[in-house]
Parts: C-alpha cells; sequence; structure tokens
C-alpha cells in the first residue's frame, strides 16, 4: 500500500485543502439545519462505518503493518473486530441510551406539571487520535461522536501515516462528507484546527500534547476529553499461580510492542516471588513469540527510530533478566524483563510505552500501596492476587482510571464500563453509554402549565 506524504484532508470545490475555519463553518451549518440528529441519520452512519471495516479490513491491516509492524491477527483483534463490537453494541442499545428521561415534580408543582431530561448533541466534534492504535482509537470516539448526533472533524495521526491515509480516502466514501470530514498532517495542521471553535475535543495521547490542546480549548471554553498515558502497575500477591500470571502479563505486555496505553507499566511484588515470577516471564515470551521474537509473525516492531532510541536507553536498567536484544534498522527491540530495578532508575521515571518490563521489589501490599500513591495516578492498576483483603484495599486505597484483578487490559473489551483516566492519566471517558455522555448535554426540561 502506498501513503502519499501529501495529506488528503477534506478539500473545496477547487480540489486544494479546505480552509479549518471554512471546514467547521461548514460542518456547523450542516449541523445547525438538523440532519444529524434523527435516529435514522445516527444508525446509517454507523452501520456504513461499520461496512467500512469488514470490507476494508485487509487494507486496514495492511496499513498497520506497514505502520508499526503490527501482526495481522493483531490488527483484525485489537483494532478492526475491537472496533466493530463496540459499534454494534451501541447500534443495538442506541434508543435506549437515547430515550428522555421523566423525574416527579408534581411535589413541587402540581399534578400538571412534568419534567424530565432530553439527551442533545453538542455540535461540531474534533477527535485527534494517536499512533499506536491508530484505527481503534480513532474510529471508536468517532463513532460514539456519531452515535451522539454530531458533525466530526477526524484527525488521524501523522505518526501512522499508511494507516491515515488509509482512513482519509475510505470515510468520505462511506460517511455523510456534509457532517464529516478527515484532516491529515502533522503539528501544523493540528495547531490549525485547535484555533478553531469546537463545542467539544477529544484527544488520545501524552501529556504534554495534552496540555497544548487543553490551553486551546481554554480559548473557548471548549469541554475536552483527554485520553492519557501513564505508568500503569501490577501488583502480584504472594502465593499465586505464578505461571499463569506470567502468561497473562507477558500477553498484556508485550502486544504490539508494548506500545499501549495500558500495558501494564511495572510490577511490584515481594523479592520471593519476584525470582519465581522472573523465570516464569522468561518461559512466556519464549511459549508466546519462540526463541526469536524476531523471527515471530506474532510480534511487532517499534513506530519509530526517535522511540526505539528512547527505549533503547532504558533498558540498562536493574537487571536483564532476559530479552535486551535491538536491530535499530528494523526498529526491534526483543520483550525484556527487568529484575531488581530500583524506584530512581531511569526505566521508572517515564512511562515506558515499549516492550520493557521491569520487576520492582516491595516488602509486600502496605509498600506497594505506597509506593503507587507516591507517583502519578495510573491510567490502569492490576493485581494477581486470591485474597478479597488486598481487592478491597487495593480498591479503597488507591486511585486509577481503571483497576483490573487477574486480567490486565481485559476491562476495554466490556464496552458497558467507562474508559478513562484520572489526574495525569486523562480527563473524561468513553465507550458504549458512556460515549454518549461525553458527545451530549443531557438538557433538563420543566413544564409548568398556566393556570386553565
Amino acid at each position: 500500500m502506498n501513503a502519499s506524504a501529501t495529506p488528503t484532508n477534506a478539500s473545496g470545490s477547487d480540489g486544494t485543502p479546505e480552509d479549518p475555519a471554512a471546514l467547521v463553518t461548514r460542518l456547523r451549518a450542516t449541523f445547525r439545519t438538523g440532519r444529524t440528529r434523527p435516529l435514522d441519520w445516527r444508525v446509517r452512519q454507523l452501520t456504513r462505518l461499520r461496512d467500512l471495516l469488514t470490507e476494508h479490513r485487509e487494507d486496514i491491516a495492511d496499513a498497520l503493518h506497514t505502520d508499526l509492524g503490527k501482526p495481522r491477527a493483531e490488527a483484525y483483534r485489537s483494532e478492526v473486530d475491537f472496533t466493530v463490537r463496540e459499534i454494534d453494541h451501541t447500534l443495538d442499545h442506541l434508543e435506549e441510551w437515547l430515550s428522555p428521561q421523566s423525574v416527579d415534580v408534581s411535589g413541587v408543582f402540581g399534578e400538571r406539571a412534568s419534567a424530565g431530561t432530553q439527551v442533545d448533541p453538542l455540535g461540531v466534534v474534533l477527535v485527534i487520535a494517536p499512533w499506536n492504535y491508530p484505527a481503534q482509537l480513532l474510529l471508536v470516539p468517532v463513532a460514539g461522536a456519531l452515535a451522539a448526533g454530531n458533525a466530526v472533524v477526524v484527525k488521524p495521526s501523522e505518526m501512522a501515516p499508511a494507516t491515515s491515509a488509509v482512513i482519509a480516502r475510505l470515510l468520505p466514501r462511506y460517511l455523510d462528507t456534509d457532517a464529516v470530514a478527515v484532516v491529515e498532517g502533522g503539528v501544523p495542521e493540528t495547531t490549525a484546527l485547535l484555533a478553531q471553535r469546537f463545542d467539544h475535543i477529544f484527544y488520545t495521547g501524552n501529556g504534554a500534547v495534552g496540555r497544548i490542546v487543553m490551553r486551546a480549548a481554554a480559548e473557548h471554553l471548549t469541554p475536552v476529553t483527554l485520553e492519557l498515558g501513564g505508568k500503569s502497575p501490577a501488583f502480584v500477591d504472594t502465593g499465586v499461580d505464578v505461571a499463569e500470571v506470567a502468561k497473562r502479563l507477558a500477553r498484556a505486555k508485550f502486544a504490539n510492542a508494548g506500545q499501549t496505553c495500558v500495558a501494564p507499566d511495572y510490577v511490584l511484588t515481594t523479592p520471593a516471588t519476584a525470582r519465581a515470577l522472573e523465570a516464569a516471564l522468561a518461559e512466556a515470551i519464549t511459549e508466546q513469540y519462540g526463541a526469536d521474537p524476531a523471527a515471530s509473525d506474532a510480534y511487532g516492531r517499534i513506530v519509530n527510530e526517535r522511540h526505539f532510541d528512547r527505549l533503547s536507553g532504558l533498558l540498562g536498567s536493574g537487571r536483564l533478566v532476559t530479552g535486551g536484544q535491538t536491530d535499530r534498522a528494523t526498529k526491534y527491540i526483543a520483550p525484556t524483563v527487568l529484575g531488581g530495578v530500583k524506584a530512581d532508575e531511569p526505566v521508572m521515571r517515564e512511562e515506558i510505552f515499549g516492550p520493557v518490563l521491569p520487576i520492582v521489589e516491595v516488602e509486600g501490599l502496605d509498600e506497594a500501596i505506597e509506593f503507587i500513591n507516591d507517583r502519578d495516578k495510573p491510567l490502569a492498576l492490576y493485581a494477581f492476587t486470591d485474597a478479597d483483603v488486598t481487592r478491597e484495599r487495593l480498591a479503597a486505597e488507591t486511585s486509577s482510571g481503571g483497576l483490573g484483578f487477574g486480567l490486565p487490559m481485559a476491562h476495554l473489551s466490556v464496552p458497558e464500563l467507562p474508559f478513562g483516566g484520572v489526574g495525569e492519566s486523562g480527563l473524561g471517558a468513553y465507550h458504549g453509554p458512556h460515549s454518549i455522555a461525553t458527545f451530549s448535554h443531557r438538557k433538563a426540561r420543566l413544564d409548568v402549565p398556566l393556570p386553565a
């Protein structure tokens, strides 16, 4: 697949890229006609988006492989099929989610009065996607914005140019081009978009850019959803099945070569459990990717040389347990486990966002909770434990975007659960009914009739 370096943005009548101000004005004019409000329109857009994904799943998988070396099976599972399931769930429940709700006000205003809420779309929404899951993390929020009845400006990641090009080519063929527009490009194009007045901005990425987005949105008092990241810990309790824990950790950590915002970033466990876990992780990685993961068709690559160099610089922390091999020419970093890592080492100072798993030793649950609470609130917290008291203490004594026991990253696959961060890991949430809440305003209505 040939991904052009020239942005194929929404275009004017002469074929030139549409001015951002004119683009937003055009979409706002469509929204004001009421075109996007009917349920039939929303269902049609979601159905057509589903058609795009199913009819062009090979094109999308090819693009993801070009951008990230993403294995085809992983591309289907984590990007295409994930998004299709989200759309299907939304189609099944959308009418219910949009239904007005009544409240009783007879005791205040009498029997003839009525009150309730209705769900209104916001208007024109901007969705800015990251590069690590450049289809899923773009199209799931787009689906939510369309389901809520909005017009949408779609901004794919320039760091995944092949996927961006596929989306820019296909979306106008399937969706209402008077209400949905794609803008490709990098910082200049994003900056120009952020200067416009939107009714909501949905950004997925890192905290540094999240602050830029929030500052730009503040100029127009535009609400934002920020889906950020952070160092998501995994606590491994004593007495658990270490071999099974290692398999589940390896699957979650090294999917997409570790480039997942909710991947376990590091492990907290006791010294004795750490030793057993180290051996079990080495075995689990071999079982998952073979003796040479570089030759495995199930293992991806780092997105670019800059991130490769950053990750390579973290490999000197702690003690190498397994992995550590690198190849800059192919942007390959082996699934790597580091043992005996100290809290102040380089690998613990930033979100890793790659296939490097440090193990930090703690004396027990008390120290693990203190360790977690001394740092920014993570996007997710995972724990492997057989003890109910440990589950309850982690739930009550820590703060995180999501909390998962026994199976890292699995909470994303439950569309009725909100997905989002807290504090440094994000602001707001989406998926299922939570996307409708994010991209809508629940308006209060009160009717107090005049005397008959």
